[in-house]
C-alpha cells in the first residue's frame, strides 16, 4: 500500500515545489518591474536584483535559469507600452527576449563563478558583467544604452556625482555592487562578510564624497538674482503634412507670442522644442525669416527645432537666432530616433557665445550618447541648449539622461521637449526648474540660467577607460567560469 501511494505523493510534492518556485520567480521579478521601466524607482534599484541573485545562488543551474528568465521578463514587461509606441509587436517581443537573455547570461555567469571559487572577489562578477554589457550597448547600438539602470539615480544628486568621476560605467558598477554583495552574504554566510564590508565602505565613501561635492558648491552655483533668465516653450502639437494651414499658422503664431511674452518678462534666451514641423525649403526659409526678425525685434536669442526636406533628403535641424538679426547658427541632429531613421545624420558641433556663456547645440537623442556630451565638454560648453521631442511615457528618462550628460561633463542643460518636460539643470545634476509640456496653447517656463562656469570632470577619459576595462575583465571572467562547478 505504501508503494502504491509513494508515486502520487512524490508527484504532488514536486508540483507543490514547482509552484513555489514559480511564485518565488514572480516575486523576484516584481521589484525589477519598478526599476527596468522608463521611470524607475531610484531607491529600489539598489536592491531590486537581490532576490534574483539569491534565488540563482540557492538553486540548481536549471532552476536558476528558468526562474531568472521568468523574473527578467516580468521586470522588462514594464517597457511594453513604451516599446509599442516605437515598434511593431514582433520587434517588441524580440527586444524583450534579448534583454531577458542578457539577464540570464549575467546571473548564470555570476552564479557559476561564485560557486566555483567561493571567494570574496566574486562579488565583482555581477557589476563587472553589467558594466561590460552596458558599455558595448552604448558603443554599438543605434539607441545606445537607453534605459541603463545607472540613469535610475539621476534624482539622487549625492551619488550622481560619481558620474563626474567615472561616468555611467562608474555609477552602474556601484549600483550593481550593492545587490551582489548582499546576495553573496545572504546565500554564503560569513565567508563573504569582508566583501560586504568593503562594499559598504565604498558606498559610504561615494555618498559622502558626492554630498561634500554638492554642498561645497551649492552656494556658488546659485543663479544670481539679477542674472540672465532663460525661457523654455513647448507645444505638443506637431505640424505635419495633414495639418490644415490655418491650424499650422495658429501654432506658429502661438510660439511667437510665447517668445514675446518671455522676452517681456526678462528672458535673454528662449528655447523651443525639436522638429516643430517638417517643411520644404521655401517654407523653412519663411520660418527662418520670421524668427530671425522676431529675435531682433524682441532682443532675445531664440533656438528652435525644424525638419527640412529637400532633394537630398530630410534633416533634423536646430537653429539659433541672435538678437542682432544675423543668419542663424545651424546644427544637424547626429543620433536619430526610431521614427526618423530615414533622416540624414549630422556630424558637426556648434558652440556659440550666448548671454555671456558658451552654449552648445544638440537635439534630444544626441544627449543620450556620452561621446557627444564629452565632445561638447571638451569644446568648453558651459550650457547645452537641447530642443527635444519625447514620447510621453519616456519623458522622465529622456530628461534625466540629459541631466547625467551635464554632470559627466560639467555643464548646465536647458531642455525643451514636446510630449515631455521643460527642464533646467545645473552641472551638478540639480533640476532647478521643471514643467510638463502641453498641447495648445502649450507650456512655458522662465528660470535663471545657472551662473557657474563649466566644471572640470574626469568622466571624459576615466568613464570610457573603466567601461572597456570591464569589457576585458568580463572576457576573463567568462573564461574562468568555464571551469567545472562543484555540485552544490
Amino acid at each position: 500500500m505504501l508503494n502504491t501511494l509513494s508515486a502520487p505523493a512524490a508527484g504532488s510534492t514536486a508540483l507543490r515545489q514547482r509552484l513555489l518556485q514559480i511564485a518565488a520567480a514572480l516575486a523576484a521579478g516584481l521589484p525589477l518591474y519598478w526599476v527596468l521601466g522608463p521611470q524607475p524607482l531610484g531607491w529600489l534599484a539598489w536592491c531590486a536584483p537581490l532576490p534574483v541573485l539569491w534565488l540563482a545562488l540557492r538553486s540548481s543551474r536549471r532552476d536558476a535559469a528558468w526562474m531568472t528568465f521568468l523574473a527578467a521578463m516580468l521586470g522588462l514587461s514594464s517597457n511594453f507600452a513604451y516599446f509599442r509606441l516605437l515598434m511593431p509587436l514582433p520587434a517588441v517581443l524580440a527586444v524583450m527576449l534579448v534583454k531577458a537573455l542578457l539577464w540570464l547570461l549575467v546571473v548564470l555567469a555570476t552564479r557559476r563563478l561564485v560557486l566555483r571559487y567561493r571567494s570574496g572577489w566574486t562579488v565583482l562578477a555581477y557589476p563587472v558583467l553589467w558594466v561590460a554589457i552596458d558599455t558595448l550597448m552604448a558603443a554599438l547600438l543605434p539607441d545606445g544604452n537607453w534605459g541603463s539602470l545607472a540613469y535610475s539615480q539621476a534624482d539622487n544628486v549625492a551619488v550622481l556625482q560619481v558620474a563626474a568621476l567615472a561616468g555611467v560605467p562608474g555609477l552602474l558598477f556601484l549600483l550593481c555592487l550593492a545587490p551582489s554583495a548582499l546576495a553573496l552574504l545572504l546565500a554564503g554566510g560569513r565567508a563573504y562578510a569582508p566583501a560586504a564590508g568593503v562594499t559598504v565602505l565604498l558606498l559610504a565613501a561615494a555618498f559622502a564624497g558626492g554630498a561634500w561635492r554638492v554642498h561645497g558648491v551649492s552656494a556658488s552655483s546659485e543663479p544670481a538674482p539679477d542674472g540672465p533668465l532663460a525661457g523654455l516653450v513647448a507645444i505638443d502639437d506637431f505640424i505635419g503634412p495633414a495639418t490644415p494651414p490655418a491650424r499650422a499658422q495658429a501654432i506658429w503664431d502661438q510660439y511667437a507670442r510665447h517668445v514675446e511674452e518671455l522676452a517681456g518678462q526678462g528672458a535673454s534666451l528662449v528655447l523651443l522644442p525639436e522638429k516643430i514641423a517638417v517643411l520644404a525649403p521655401a517654407q523653412a526659409d519663411a520660418v527662418r525669416q520670421r524668427f530671425q526678425a522676431l529675435a531682433r525685434s524682441a532682443g532675445v536669442w531664440i533656438t528652435l527645432g525644424l525638419g527640412v526636406q529637400d532633394a537630398a533628403g530630410r534633416r533634423n535641424l536646430a537653429w539659433l537666432f541672435a538678437p542682432d538679426g544675423a543668419a542663424p547658427v545651424s546644427y544637424q541632429k547626429h543620433h536619430l530616433a526610431p521614427p526618423e531613421r530615414d533622416f540624414l545624420a549630422g556630424s558637426a558641433y556648434a558652440v556659440q557665445p550666448v548671454a555671456g556663456q558658451a552654449m552648445g547645440l544638440a537635439i534630444c537623442k544626441d544627449m543620450h550618447f556620452a561621446p557627444l556630451g564629452q565632445a561638447y565638454g571638451a569644446a568648453g560648453a558651459q550650457v547645452m541648449l537641447v530642443p527635444a521631442w519625447d514620447f510621453q511615457l519616456d519623458a522622465w528618462m529622456g530628461a534625466r539622461m540629459t541631466v547625467v550628460r551635464g554632470v559627466e561633463n560639467g555643464y548646465a542643460v536647458l531642455r525643451a521637449a514636446r510630449e515631455g518636460v521643460l527642464t533646467v539643470s545645473d552641472a551638478y545634476g540639480h533640476v532647478l526648474a521643471e514643467r510638463a509640456s502641453r498641447a495648445m496653447p502649450g507650456s512655458t517656463l522662465l528660470a535663471p540660467l545657472p551662473a557657474h562656469p563649466s566644471i572640470s570632470t574626469w568622466a571624459g577619459w576615466l568613464g570610457p577607460l573603466f567601461g572597456w576595462l570591464c569589457v576585458a575583465l568580463s572576457v576573463i571572467l567568462l573564461c574562468l567560469g568555464r571551469r567545472a562547478v562543484p555540485a552544490p
